[in-house]
Parts: C-alpha cells; structure tokens; sequence
C-alpha cells in the first residue's frame, strides 16, 4: 500500500484505520452479528457518515486490505521485469500474501469468517473481482499473448491459490503444488 503523502491524506488513512482496527476488535470481541456499525462508530469516535466515507459496508470493514490485494495482484503482472515470466511473478506476490494472512493472530479472523454467511458471501465476490482485475492485466500485457478465456482462467487459478493455501497445514508447500498446476496450465493455453 503506498504511503499518503501530504497531511490530509495521512490523517484520513489514519481514521481508515482506525475505524477498521475498532471492527476487527470488537468483532472478534463480541461476534460479528452482535456489533453493528453504530457501534463500531461509536467506539471509533467517529460518525457513522465517516464511517462509510471509508467503508462501503460493515463486511468492508473485516476486509479492510481488499483494495491492497488486488492492486499487489496486478502489479505482480505489471511492475515485473522485462522477460520476467508471468507465473513466478504472481506466485511471489501469492506466496507473500499468504504468509502475511498465516502470520500469528490471523486465525480467529478466518474462523469468524467462515462462522458468517455475509462474510463468506462478500469474501467470494470480492475474489470474483480481483479475478476480473487480475485477468484485466494479463490480458492487457503485450507479451503475453494469450486469449480472454485463458487470462480469466488463470486470474481465476491464482485467486483461489491464495485462499487454498492460506488454509493448509503447510502453506509454502501447498503454494508450491498449486503453481506448479498453474505453471502447467499456462504453458497448456
């Protein structure tokens, strides 16, 4: 995530945070369904408006890094070296993101996750969108002419690597297996 530069830009990334800290603890605190947005304001110190200045939803604030994400995922496909290949890139940038999300304290963040229907359900459509994002970029790369189907199919393949090997018992081993099918996969296109 880049860095705000000037003094308003700092201090409304530091209320965005804030607000999304004060979720995630209350959240975990009290149980998702038991906290609602008044809530989550109140104890911010901010107004509800505020609030979704910064956050289009209460399912937003659990996944407050999902803008992050998906720009980390198409810079893997953009910012890489010239002749760098496309696969080991967006492995990199995978392989780091899970270890981030495995890291301590992360799994009562999962487990709440999958305890609600609203979260998983916004989870697998913010996946969906960062597969369209992603499939955008490869698609969008002059060297590597490959078809729609082909860039969405993989896009797709990368997104689910994620969340497949976040959930392993040994994540770098699961990553690894993953893009070795990926790898296949792409050079099959």
């Amino acid at each position: 995530m880049t860095v705000p530069t000037g003094r308003r830009e700092r201090k409304k990334a530091a209320t965005r945070q804030k607000i999304a800290d004060t979720a995630l603890r209350l959240f975990l605190e009290r149980g998702y369904d038991a906290v609602g947005i008044r809530d989550v304001a109140a104890e911010a110190d901010v107004a509800v408006t505020t609030l979704f200045s910064h956050f289009a939803s209460k399912e937003a604030l659990v996944f407050e890094q999902d803008d992050n994400f998906e720009q980390r995922l198409t810079q893997a496909v953009t910012d890489r070296a010239p002749h760098e290949p496309l696969i080991p890139a967006l492995r990199r940038e995978i392989l780091a993101m899970v270890r981030h999300c495995t890291a301590d304290g992360s799994a009562p963040i999962y487990r709440m996750i999958d305890g609600s229907r609203a979260l998983r359900e916004y989870e697998e459509s913010m996946r969906l969108r960062h597969a369209e994002s992603l499939a955008t970029a490869i698609a969008a790369d002059p060297g590597l002419p490959q078809t729609a189907t082909a860039c969405r199919t993989i896009a797709r393949f990368v997104i689910d690597a994620y969340a497949l090997a976040r959930e392993a018992a040994d994540p770098q081993a699961a990553v690894d297996e993953i893009f070795r099918m990926i790898e296949a996969a792409w050079e099959a296109a």
